[in-house]
């Protein structure tokens, strides 16, 4: 007979305790133990329990198809997924609020079925109204497309095997909830239940899966941790939903790169592509002011251009302000340390202010030297020529460090027009490029020397 006992379950990490506790001991968040009712059964294995098909295989004796990817017509998210939805995958989507989430599945929808693929949309957050209307508003009309609104895992399930779709989008996995857990839906051990049941189904049908996942105030996927592990691909849509710019960005992919992003625009007919990143992020940029600077980052295999901003005011007050958007504050005060000591400025009596403008988050290495020539320039008011773009990760020492991928990053910054580089001399060895003068530095007052 099955035994019920009552334990208290963190929301955050999954971690059980048997009585509430007002911090969780695993991951140190406070109040977030919630009472569950767990029930325990016996379980009695039988050799007529044992399926004999399936027995260990010798590697050698495994069979090996390329894995059968279908394309969403979407190249940004191709990208991101590694060149295709694959068959039987399992996909978790994370993301704010309002960010574009089901706005970017359902625009997904109409490109599949019009390959002919049959896509089931499982909602249990809108009524079928509801989908319609966001559907006539996205132009999205697709024959082969079928929406069901339901909450219980065990109908959708009975949905999945009868329409055998090729792909299934669950909207969101905080809301479906099975009759085999006493506990509410959203709940850590409803989420991990219901998302093993549909990685049973995506592997057994062959079905590519897709699930939308809440995000909690820190951005992380809400549930329990072990559910990113669970599936094959975890994604995260990202931006300011009062900014126009998506970016799509990997963070596990069983079946790619987790380096690669992609980057859309949200407007009124739904989300578009950027194709040139660089292009859009440099839209409107001041030229010709000081405290403007031009450097290339790389995201995965794309190189990308965005525009660094500093502002260095004055303080009225004691302790003056350092401000950093976009970017690691910490890295931003360690720069402004390195020009005091190696450079001889006296920035303490100033305000600073650093953006990455276009609303982006940095923090590779390569930005450091374009962070540095910013507040530089603002700090001595001088503006440096806007067909300058400058690279480089700077040390403790002031030394310009080497970069990766810095062919990549040149060829970007001559296609969209700059006359002059400036980069760590390590670079420059074996680079040969012509329509663009590149200039190596072996540490930052070089550098200065040369936009000053």
């Amino acid at each position: 007979m099955a035994k019920q006992k009552n334990v208290f379950v963190c929301q955050e990490c999954g971690n059980e305790s048997a009585k509430w506790m007002g911090q969780c001991p695993a991951c140190k968040q406070w109040n977030t133990f919630v009472e569950e009712v767990k029930i325990k059964t016996k379980n009695v294995h039988t050799n007529n329990d044992i399926d004999i098909k399936n027995k260990p295989k010798k590697l050698s004796c495994i069979e090996m198809n390329e894995e059968e990817r279908v394309s969403t017509k979407i190249s940004e998210l191709d990208r991101v997924l590694g060149g295709g939805i694959v068959k039987g995958s399992l996909t978790l989507v994370g993301g704010d609020p309002g960010i574009g989430k089901s706005t970017l599945l359902l625009q997904m929808c109409q490109y599949l079925c019009g390959q002919d693929i049959d896509v089931l949309y499982i909602s249990g957050e809108e009524s079928l109204q509801q989908i319609k209307m966001r559907a006539d508003r996205l132009e999205v009309n697709g024959e082969r497309l079928t929406l069901y609104t339901e909450t219980n895992l065990s109908l959708c399930i009975k949905a999945i095997k009868e329409l055998q779709p090729r792909v299934v989008i669950v909207d969101s996995i905080q809301t479906i909830f099975s009759d085999d857990i006493t506990s509410a839906a959203g709940s850590v051990s409803q989420v991990r239940e219901v998302t093993s049941s549909l990685m049973k189904v995506a592997k057994g049908l062959g079905v590519s899966t897709f699930i939308v996942g809440h995000v909690t105030k820190e951005g992380a996927i809400a549930g329990p941790r072990v559910l990113e592990h669970m599936v094959d691909t975890v994604l995260y849509f990202e931006g300011v939903r009062s900014a126009s710019y998506r970016v799509l960005r990997a963070v596990k992919n069983r079946f790619g790169s987790t380096n690669e992003i992609g980057v859309f625009e949200m407007r009124d007919k739904g989300l578009e592509e950027v194709p040139n990143p660089s292009e859009y992020m440099l839209t409107g940029r001041p030229l010709n002011s000081p405290g403007s600077i031009v450097t290339c980052c790389m995201e995965g295999t794309r190189p990308m251009l965005v525009e660094v901003q500093a502002l260095m005011s004055p303080t009225n007050f004691g302790m003056p302000r350092r401000t950093a958007t976009g970017t690691d504050y910490n890295r931003v005060v360690l720069l402004m340390a390195v020009l005091e000591k190696k450079i001889g400025m006296q920035l303490a009596s100033y305000d600073s202010y650093v953006n990455i403008a276009g609303g982006l988050k940095i923090t590779e290495p390569s930005l450091d030297l374009g962070i540095v020539c910013a507040i530089a320039s603002s700090f001595k008011n001088i503006p440096v020529d806007s067909k300058t773009v400058i690279m480089g990760e700077v040390g403790l020492t002031g030394e310009v460090r080497g970069i990766t991928m810095a062919e990549k990053r040149i060829l970007e910054s001559k296609k969209l027009g700059f006359k002059k580089c400036i980069i760590s001399k390590a670079n420059i060895k074996n680079l040969n490029i012509d329509g663009i003068e590149i200039l190596g530095v072996e540490n930052v007052s070089q550098a200065l020397n040369y936009i000053f």
